[in-house]
């Protein structure tokens, strides 16, 4: 086995924050979640209905949306700094959607159910307002630059903000002179550059999609893929087809790297992207026969365009863009992206999963965290993939400072460093559930069978279902579940309805009240 690597930056800053005995200023992180999962009817094929109007508006319901897909929802928590609660919250939002999708169901899995091709995954519409037209052009721009299939996949976001206290504390810890905003977001930055250094452990240990229905393929070979029955293609070692080269991955980034070294570098890297022309997205048209079909034939459209394993992230004001708002006043909170559906979970994430990336996060947070290069982006990248593709082979090997090590090693090593941070989010804790979480993680690397991916492909051999039989069971049963033993919030159900009447109105007020010309207003929308 490798030689352990210390880090001594986080070892003196641990011992840093212990020593000061306020240490329990990290323990109210604000985290929220975006969950996003298909609507389906009965069969597995794509739901082609609208979204629930009693859903609200799509457009201006903060809880309930879509995202590329009128079939695919997005629930969005507000941030709570209890997982406890925040799972609730999630669970209460499950359930309402369920009560107002009839007969259909909110498919269990990352990868999607049964598609007949691109015209069955509808493009999300957001109304007739400015705002709902440029939305919806954007979601044409992503079909006609790379295809309406891989903007199916759905999957779970973590958001996550260190507690506001714990800044002045770190920055005595950092020794920085002012512990202002450009010290939190240089911080945040070193954050996100380790999550890219260490997020493919993300994909070994909560990874839940290793397979597919062969319909996704549209007829494409994939010689590492393998058939598993007639209506079943696996990855025989894979932990997130989501985020492998199948997946998301897939999407040509012609923006090429986008620098995570510091917010300005950043910026600098999606503002040359969203402004810089492209011929082949040029080739395809902006507008077409008096019809949009892309926001701008430019490297990326909108940074959101751009899409990484986790992002800077600041509140918007209204109408205004993520780059505009980090420029304007810094990073908020940080975006986890690569975190994959749990077909075992009714609302696609669990307790345990919530305990493990706040404290993951604090770890990355307080790990040294050097520039990167080209050298290491590179590296970084061939790292998720492989770990994707590839994680639950037991010699798998990484690179790691330009060497092969085998994954499982760096793996253990990451997760033992967590454990003095575990314990001091334990301390208001008598149950210790993120040491218990952190037991459990380990406990994957010395039995891959108990990894989610593992689990999924157990239950495909052993049932002798397909893949859609098999997710659409669950798919059933969660519905079953979130509508019958799970308890109904009363109070929060009416501000469920409240808000979706409430969206409804805002997106009437919105259409009725804008003034001047689309082409106005998307000028002065793309100018950055």
């Amino acid at each position: 086995m490798a030689a352990i690597v210390v880090d001594r930056v986080y070892e003196r800053r641990l011992a840093a924050l212990v020593n000061s005995r306020e240490q329990r200023l990290i323990e109210r992180g604000r985290r929220g979640l975006e969950r996003e999962s298909l609507r389906v009817r009965p069969d597995g094929h794509i739901a082609q209905t609208p979204h629930p109007r009693s859903l609200g508006s799509s457009l201006t319901n903060p809880h309930i949306t879509t995202d590329y897909s009128e079939a695919l929802i997005e629930l969005v928590t507000p941030t709570f700094n209890d997982n406890e609660e925040l799972l609730q919250y999630l669970g209460d939002l499950h359930q309402f959607v369920y009560a107002h999708l009839e007969d259909e169901l909110l498919w269990a899995t990352s990868m999607p159910c049964i598609v007949g091709g691109e015209k069955e995954v509808p493009i999300a519409r957001f109304g007739n307002s400015y705002q709902g037209r440029i939305k919806y052009i954007y979601r044409h721009g992503l079909l006609v630059r790379y295809g309406g299939m891989m903007q199916a996949i759905s999957g779970v976001h973590f958001n996550y903000s260190v507690p506001e206290p714990f800044w002045r504390l770190y920055a005595e810890i950092c020794e920085a002179r002012d512990g202002g905003q450009d010290f939190m977001s240089a911080r945040y930055f070193d954050l996100l550059r380790n999550y890219r250094r260490y997020g493919w452990i993300v994909s070994y240990l909560f990874g839940a999609s290793p397979a597919l229905c062969p319909s996704f393929l549209q007829g494409r070979a994939d010689p590492e893929l393998e058939p598993l029955g007639p209506d079943s293609l696996i990855g025989p070692d894979a932990t997130s087809m989501r985020m492998s080269d199948i997946g998301y991955r897939n999407r040509s980034q012609a923006a090429g790297a986008v620098s995570f070294n510091t917010l300005e570098q950043y910026l600098r890297d999606l503002r040359r992207a969203v402004s810089q022309p492209h011929p082949p997205f040029e080739a395809l048209g902006v507008k077409v026969d008096g019809e949009y079909r892309q926001l701008s034939g430019n490297v990326l459209q909108i940074e959101n365009e751009y899409y990484s394993y986790v992002r800077p992230k600041r509140t918007l004001r209204a109408g205004e863009r993520t780059i505009h708002a980090l420029a304007r006043a810094g990073v908020e909170y940080v975006e986890v992206r690569t975190l994959d559906n749990s077909a075992y979970d009714p609302v696609g994430v669990n307790l345990r999963k919530l305990y493990f990336l706040e404290a993951f996060c604090l770890l990355l947070l307080f790990k040294a965290s050097p520039p990167i290069d080209s050298s290491e982006e590179q590296a970084i990248d061939r790292n998720h993939l492989r770990v994707a593709r590839y994680g639950r082979r037991g010699d798998l090997k990484l690179e790691r400072d330009r060497r092969q090590v085998p994954m499982r090693g760096w793996a253990a090593e990451l997760l033992e460093s967590m454990q003095g941070i575990c314990e001091l989010l334990d301390s208001a804790h008598a149950q210790r559930p993120y040491s218990v979480t952190l037991r459990e993680q380990q406990a994957k690397l010395e039995d891959v069978d108990q990894t989610p991916s593992a689990r999924l492909l157990r239950d495909l051999r052993e049932s002798r279902e397909s893949f859609t039989a098999l997710v659409l069971r669950l798919s059933r049963a969660h519905k079953e579940h979130m509508l019958g033993a799970f308890a109904r919030n009363e109070a929060r159900w009416r501000q469920f309805e409240a808000e979706a009447q409430q969206s409804l109105e805002a997106q009437r007020d919105i259409e009725s009240s804008q003034r001047g010309s689309f082409e106005d207003y998307l000028a002065a929308y793309l100018a950055n």
